[in-house]
């Protein structure tokens, strides 16, 4: 299975902020949309990642507060991405390997989508229950 067949199945909605936005309204965005990243765009392209783990990190350095910190400020740089036709197996490796959760699929320098590990556990998943599927049928209809 390859990262454009889960995608095909999430969709690919994007929301993104600019870095120099609040990191509280990105908290607001995170929490009114139910996501746990957001991808930071400047002038048409992506040029880091915030999730919610920087969002807390950036809470405990500060005391409990966000204050009026900039997305820029806390975001991840240069972010892991993913590709459209990589592995999914290659794809968990690379999130296992680096700890990222959510990582950017770029197709020809273009943002596509965010693909997060549990997208990725979903769609391994599924796919392992329909392959036990057919192996009973199988096994079920094999001649005695």
């Amino acid at each position: 299975m390859q990262v454009k067949e889960i995608l095909r199945v999430k969709g690919n909605r994007l929301l993104s902020i600019e870095p120099g936005g609040r990191a509280v309204d990105a908290v607001k965005t995170m929490a009114d949309q139910n996501l746990g990243s957001l991808v930071v765009m400047e002038q048409g392209r992506m040029t880091g990642m915030l999730t919610f783990h920087e969002l807390l990190a950036a809470v405990a350095k500060r005391g409990g507060s966000l204050g009026d910190v900039q997305v820029g400020d806390i975001m991840v740089r240069d972010p892991v991405t993913a590709a459209p036709d990589m592995e999914v197996y290659d794809l968990r490796r690379t999130m296992l390997d680096t700890g990222a959760r959510y990582l950017p699929v770029m197709a020809d320098g273009k943002l596509l989508a965010v693909i997060s590990f549990r997208d990725v556990a979903k769609a391994v998943l599924e796919e392992q229950d329909f392959e036990n599927k057919m192996l009973k049928g199988y096994i079920k209809n094999w001649p005695a």
